[in-house]
């Protein structure tokens, strides 16, 4: 054998290593990607029907969003209602309330007048109770007043 035979059969040699050591890789490879499709194939299945029912909650909270917005809106119109009629019903009995509950004082203030003992007449005893307009008032309510 010469140096030219063995060279070759060493570069044989190595170029059977070197494929052999390349077809392990490409094969390890090749399963690699196979069980990489197999996870991409489980996670769309799975992720198929999570998607859709994700899809159909946000549409069900978009529905109840806008019940909710009916809703306020017309909460917003029946106070603004109520604003308005309270206003309406202040101006229109506001004015005759007040002259009623004045004309009311007045004739309390009378009548407690005319059932008060005259100027100079004796005080009634302490706890002693007087009638005033069909009710009975405890004295230490009662205000003496001079007119």
């Amino acid at each position: 054998m010469t140096g030219g035979e063995v060279a070759g059969i060493l570069v044989a040699v190595f170029w059977a290593i070197l494929v052999s050591f390349l077809a392990v890789v490409l094969v390890r490879l090749a399963q690699t990607l196979k069980a990489a499709t197999r996870l991409v194939a489980d996670v769309t299945e799975q992720a198929v029907p999570l998607l859709a029912d994700a899809s159909a909650t946000v549409r069900s909270a978009q529905t109840q969003l806008d019940r909710v917005d009916a809703i306020a809106t017309d909460v917003q119109e029946v106070t603004s209602n109520a604003s308005a009629l309270s206003s309406t019903v202040a101006s229109t009995f506001g004015g005759p309330l007040v002259k009623v509950a004045a004309f009311g004082y007045g004739v309390r203030q009378a009548l407690s007048r005319k059932g008060a003992p005259a100027p100079g007449s004796a005080a009634p005893e302490r706890g002693a109770r007087r009638t005033v307009v069909g009710r009975t008032v405890p004295a230490a309510r009662r205000r003496n007043k001079k007119g």
